[in-house]
Order: structure tokens, then sequence, then C-alpha cells
């Protein structure tokens, strides 16, 4: 046999694997390729979708992802997570994204709406949430900014419930190909789950059936105003690592939690298609998104957040000083662990594996920075999901489809090194990739030109010409 010719065969294989077409009940994706939910502040103040967000979701549709997920859609101006992300509070949005899809359709990609609400994980509110505290299902302040919050009333969160189900309403209205709802993370969802964080002591709260209750209670409202027939997926945690800043915290729901929440988000049969799964109970979290972290670019941007929370400016002492600055980041690079490819993979491998044997219909997305061939195919053969997420290496490479179709080689050179710049950067800057160190030139200063210019090219075409 010539030489390299196993490694063909296994590129090939690994290809065949990837690009293969994957059916969920009432949607088929072209690939096993996700662009998962980000973005950057591309819209107008008061949640309006704009030119840029078109230009920015068709340019992954373009680079050859089978799906993508939005970047976490308010469905309410109370639950806003960062100013100047498009929202899906109100029908006079449905234009707007009906031309979203339209746009990413062009390329044979779908496109699911992620619903969200921030609770108290509201990095910037916006001048509407200033004088208010974030709805929660706890009254505690989230331990890392100190977003000040109060528990929910039970009829706030029946309203929440259906700020929800409307939103879904919405998507399927604009055309949209299914709805995700952001369970993991640290969002206002996660807060009802987590045995870490809530702390009620009514019917939503203390076990874990209720604790889910809410997130029950949004999915049979969203199959109410969707039916049985649109995609509905659930982001959650595989494991919260409620502890990763202070070790004496909570450390937030197990394994075996999340197995029972799942369980009871199928619904016999009527609820969710399929679970994305992440770990981390806060945002940002060592594990997601699992990489590195400067002190020093936090110090550059973190400052847009010192007046959301009451412990924004400690935490900017501490990431400007020289010697706490490089101490945080080796606990954060602790905290995290060695993997960062496919580092949820094994919580999705068993959730997967014990949730089939109920209904072999559901499918498992798995996200942790995934960009190598060999990986993507390698937990999708083992069984740890049917298709992967990916963010970070999307920005690195919006092309990363094909050259994962052609071989890994061409990445080598150009890869995602897990910097997080692009995460720290979407606080004050175009979200983009701001690893100087990837782009062509001789010099700091053209590296520099060729930065800006591929992080500016989200802005072309503009609105007017």
């Amino acid at each position: 046999m010539p030489q390299g010719t196993d490694a063909t065969f296994l590129h090939e294989d690994n290809a065949a694997l990837i690009f293969s077409p994957l059916k969920f009940r009432n949607l088929e994706v072209k690939n096993r390729l996700f662009r998962s939910n980000l973005s950057g502040m591309f819209d107008e103040y008061n949640g309006y979708g704009g030119i840029t967000r078109l230009n920015w979701e068709e340019k992954f549709a373009k680079g050859g992802v089978g799906c993508i997920i939005s970047s976490y859609t308010p469905v309410a101006v109370r639950g806003r997570i960062l100013v100047r992300y498009a929202m899906i509070d109100n029908d006079d949005k449905i234009p707007f994204w009906r031309e979203v899809g339209k746009r990413v359709h062009g390329y044979g990609c779908g496109f699911i709406m992620q619903l969200s609400h921030s609770g108290r994980q509201q990095d910037m509110g916006g001048v509407e949430n200033l004088f208010k505290k974030s709805l929660s299902s706890t009254s505690q302040s989230d331990f890392f900014h100190g977003i000040l919050a109060k528990a929910m009333t039970v009829a706030e969160i029946h309203e929440v419930v259906e700020q929800f189900a409307q939103g879904a309403r919405r998507a399927r209205e604009a055309g949209l190909n299914g709805v995700e709802l952001h369970g993991a993370n640290g969002y206002l969802i996660t807060q009802f789950l987590s045995s870490g964080i809530n702390d009620r002591k009514d019917e939503y709260g203390g076990s874990v059936e209720n604790r889910a209750r809410f997130a029950l209670e949004i999915v049979r409202a969203i199959r109410r105003e969707v039916g049985q027939d649109f995609h509905l997926q659930m982001k959650i945690n595989g494991v919260d690592h409620n502890d990763w800043l202070y070790p004496w915290k909570k450390k937030g729901n197990t394994l075996q939690d999340t197995l029972t929440i799942c369980k009871i988000l199928l619904d016999d049969g009527k609820g969710v298609d399929s679970f994305h799964i992440s770990s981390g109970s806060t945002f940002p979290h060592p594990r997601n998104p699992p990489g590195d972290i400067s002190p020093r670019a936090l110090t550059r941007w973190y400052g847009g957040m010192l007046a959301s929370g009451v412990r924004t400016r400690f935490n900017y002492a501490v990431f400007k000083n020289p010697l706490s600055g490089p101490l945080f980041r080796w606990y954060w690079r602790v905290r995290r662990g060695r993997i960062i490819e496919g580092i949820n993979a094994e919580y999705a491998k068993f959730l997967r594996t014990e949730i089939t044997r109920i209904d072999p219909g559901i499918k498992f997305l798995c996200t942790g920075g995934f960009q190598h061939a060999s990986n993507i195919a390698g937990v999708i053969r083992d069984g740890s999901c049917d298709a992967v997420t990916m963010a970070r290496p999307l920005i690195a490479n919006n092309d990363l489809p094909e050259i994962l179709r052609s071989a890994d080689g061409p990445i080598k050179q150009k890869e995602c090194t897990y910097c997080n710049k692009c995460l720290v950067n979407d606080l004050a800057n175009p979200l983009g990739c701001y690893e100087v160190s990837r782009y062509d030139g001789d010099t700091f200063e053209e590296k520099w030109d060729n930065l800006i210019k591929s992080v500016m090219s989200v802005y072309q075409p503009p609105l007017f010409r």
C-alpha cells in the first residue's frame, strides 16, 4: 500500500461522516457542523436588527456550516444580556428575522433562533434596566460580577414563560428552522435549574423536579404556540461547576441531575427534539469558552462593565494588578483543566447514551472548541454526540468547513488559539479574531492592519451605497 494511503482513507472517512446530513424529527441539516450562538453588538440600541447582522450571519452560511444557532436573542427588554443585540420581543421584529433566514437559506444552511433571558447575568442591560434589579430565581446577586437580582414572583414567572412562547411563535412566522432555549451558562433558565443558584422554597425550587418546572412550562407553552412539527432544542449544562471561582460555593447540578432534567423535558415525546450540551453556571467560565484569559485585555475593555454590578470594580482591580492579574489567569487555567477541544464530550456521551434508550429519536449537539476533523469525527463516531457546535474557531476561520472537508493541514498555521480575545473585545469593539499572530505581515503594524480589515469586513456591504 502506498505511503500515506491509510491517512487518506481516514480523512475521507472523517469527511464523509462530518458532511453527512443530520435528521432531527422535524428538521434536516446538510452536515454535522453548527455555528454556535455568538454575536457582537451589531444592531440598533432598541433591539431592531441591522444590516451588519445580516452580513454577519450570511458569512458563516457562505462558509459552509450546516446550521447557524443565532446569538442570544432576548425575548424581552428586561432579559437583555447586552445592548445592540437584535431581540424577538415584538411582532415588529419578525420581518428582520425573516430576512436573516432568507439570507442564510440561500446557502442551504439552516437557522435556529436561540431564545434567551439574562436573568441576573445581565452584562449591560441598557438604560431601560438601569434602576431595576434583574429578574432571577433568587434574590442573591451573582457571585462574579455582582449583578443585583430579585426572586421572581409566580406572576412574573408566568409572564416570562409567555414571552418565550411568543418568541418561538415569531421565529416560526419568520420562516426560521427552529428555536433553542438557552438553559446553560448562567442565564435565567440555568438560574432556575441549578441547585447552586436556585434557593426558592416554593414549587419552583428545592427538588430537581421543582427546579425544572420553569423550563418545562416554557417547553409546553412553546409547543402550544408552534405545534409538534417545529424544531425545539435545549442548551443545557452537563455539569454546572458552580464553585469554579469560590470553592466554598455550592457545586450546582451534577450529571445525574442533568439526566433527570433531560428526562423531564422529553415530556413523554411532546417536549424537546434535541439537547445541546455545554457546562459552566456563569459566563464567562473557565469551561465556557474554554481557553485562556488575558488580564491585560480584560482591564482594557472591562471598564464597560463597571456600572453593572457591585463586584465589577473589585474585579477590575484584580485584573489590573500586576500580581493578582497573573494569579487570576493561572487560577482560570487550573479550573478549566487541560482539555479544551471536546471539553464537554464526556458529559454529552453519558447523557446521549441514557436518553436515547428512552427516546431513540433525540439528537445531541456538543460544544467545546472543536476545529479538527479527527476530533469532530471522533466524538460523533464514538457516540458522544450527533453533531458539534463551534464559535471561536469559525470566527478565526469562516471557511473552516471547507478546510475540514479538504484536510486538517491548512488550519495548522491559522487555527484558533483559544486566547478568548474575541470574547473580551466584544464588550467594546466589533466581534472578531484579535489574535495578531494569526494575521499575515512582516511587522506588528502590518499584522494589526490586516486584523482590523478582517474584523471590520462584517460592515460590508453597508446599508447605503
